[in-house]
């Protein structure tokens, strides 16, 4: 049985990144054949494909990604289907899901629209009330499969990020997770110094629901 379900999208070559950003550029620059080893060369926004976003981001903290302690990274997950909402708001379904301390993923079926320039110009919105209580419960970060939880001025990502709540943008296959009793999210960025870091996101399974969705 599956234990771990992989939610980062891939990095590679001219990868889809927010309209402006620097293009991601991996290339090989040492070939066996030749050189008699292998190598690569990446050049990357800090915010291309899945990423954590840290505090220094959008506030005037002055810790990196790689002074965060490690266990800001690690929590127990809660994925929530808000599908169809916009924007996301607080329902007393949710009370009981999510948990204090928890990594929570808001699954809003968008990135069925990676790649498409839809992805950037429609996404679904936190409601600020939705944030707040997110604040209250401690949570340790907010995760989407969109590219952003607000849009300018930011209020969510300041709200969150002021408070030493990062956030993962761009993740994949939450739909997955849906049938999941209970699992773990390790999202870990490199070790860093920048305000944020693209990361490798798993969901750690502990026990799959016998129903499907």
């Amino acid at each position: 049985m599956e234990t771990i379900i992989d939610l980062s999208r891939e990095i590679d070559n001219n990868m889809f990144v927010f309209p402006g950003d620097t293009q991601t550029r991996l290339i090989q620059t040492g070939f066996l054949k030749n050189h008699g080893f292998n190598n690569y060369l990446l050049e990357t926004s800090m915010h291309a494909g899945t990423h954590v976003d840290g505090p220094m981001h959008l506030t005037e903290s002055d810790r990196y990604i790689s002074d965060l302690c490690l266990d800001s990274f690690i929590a127990p997950g809660c994925v929530l289907d808000v599908r169809r909402e916009n924007p996301i708001r607080l329902k007393s379904e949710f009370l009981g899901k999510i948990p204090a301390g928890g990594i929570v993923l808001l699954y809003t079926g968008h990135d069925a629209l990676y790649g498409t320039q839809e992805y950037y110009s429609c996404y679904p919105e936190v409601d600020q009330d939705f944030c707040l209580f997110l604040i209250r419960q401690g949570v340790k970060m907010l995760g989407m499969d969109s590219p952003s939880p607000d849009r300018f001025p930011y209020p969510v990502h300041r709200s969150l990020l002021n408070r030493g709540i990062c956030l993962i943008e761009n993740l994949t296959n939450l739909d997955r997770l849906l049938v999941i009793k209970s699992f773990d999210i390790i999202a870990l960025p490199l070790k860093i110094k920048a305000d944020s870091s693209p990361a490798r996101v798993i969901a750690v399974l502990h026990q799959v629901m016998p129903e499907t969705i």
